[in-house]
């Protein structure tokens, strides 16, 4: 059985883990030089709280970590602070058992009960696993960004996928913290 749960400090070897094949052999991550635990520690912890880091675990007794997903801020201008850039990664071992999903579904479900109003995500192309995981958590095609990534020796294009968290309101509330809310699933 899968669980989905908020990502500690101590799983940052994990999503490092997890992460690495991505930058190293792989074209769905434009870093060039894999993080390790530590680097992947730093990012979560400058969530500061707002922005959640889950994973999703084999079995219920909080097994190793076989898929991650987390949200970031979109952009640094404070305007945009109702949005989110989302991101989700699953093990090679792990692929269609739907750990993807299910965790991604619940950043989705807890972005949406903070209050943000839209996430956003970025493939690069092509990834058709990836546009299938987003669009079955409801992310819509939402553009294209030609040659904005040069890896591996080729220029590689990013999709964009968005998909709607909440109705947005005026004046609109301030996103709630993550560390208020808890993961969410619905």
């Amino acid at each position: 059985m899968i669980a989905i749960r908020a990502a500690a400090p101590q799983d940052a070897a994990a999503i490092a883990a997890i992460y690495a094949p991505h930058v190293l052999v792989g074209t769905a991550s434009f870093e060039e030089q894999a993080p390790d635990g530590r680097a992947m520690a730093r990012r979560m912890a400058a969530s500061e709280g707002l922005y959640p880091w889950l994973v999703a675990t084999q079995g219920e007794d909080a097994g190793g970590v076989i898929a991650y997903a987390y949200a970031s801020a979109f952009h640094a201008r404070t305007a945009y602070r109702w949005t989110v850039e989302t991101t989700v990664y699953v093990a090679d071992a792990a692929q269609r058992r739907g750990a993807g999903r299910l965790v991604y579904k619940a950043l989705v479900d807890t972005l949406s009960t903070q209050g943000f109003t839209q996430a956003v995500a970025r493939i690069a192309l092509p990834n058709e696993g990836s546009i299938a995981l987003h669009e079955a958590v409801g992310f819509r095609r939402a553009g294209v960004q030609r040659e904005v990534g040069y890896k591996f020796g080729q220029w590689i294009d990013v999709g964009l996928w968005q998909r709607e968290l909440a109705e947005p309101s005026t004046p609109p509330a301030e996103p709630r913290p993550f560390a208020d809310v808890g993961v969410v699933r619905l």
